[in-house]
């Protein structure tokens, strides 16, 4: 903050949450479930400045489909050093 102005402000202060009640009955049950999270989908300013983020509820991944995407992952990187020893 800016020691020299004339009204000071909170950084930190609590924002509002401009959701209705139903919806966040709705958030908070879904994300008590087992393996359910709120993820942020997107997140813009509007030409005021004020931060919005569009949330949506995801389930996590299953141990076999994080083995596969390590695989995927492993095996990419691998073409890359290979491209980059040899081309």
């Amino acid at each position: 903050p800016y020691e020299q102005a004339m009204f000071g402000h909170e950084d930190r202060r609590k924002r509002k949450l401009l959701v209705s009640k139903k919806e966040l009955s709705n958030l908070w049950n879904a994300t008590q479930r087992k393996g359910m999270t709120l993820v942020p989908l997107v997140l813009y300013f509007n030409h005021r400045g004020m931060a919005k983020v569009k949330i949506g509820i995801a389930k996590g991944k299953k141990h076999h489909d994080k083995r596969e995407t390590e695989a995927k992952r492993d095996w990419s990187r691998q073409k890359q050093r290979l491209l980059k020893e040899h081309g």
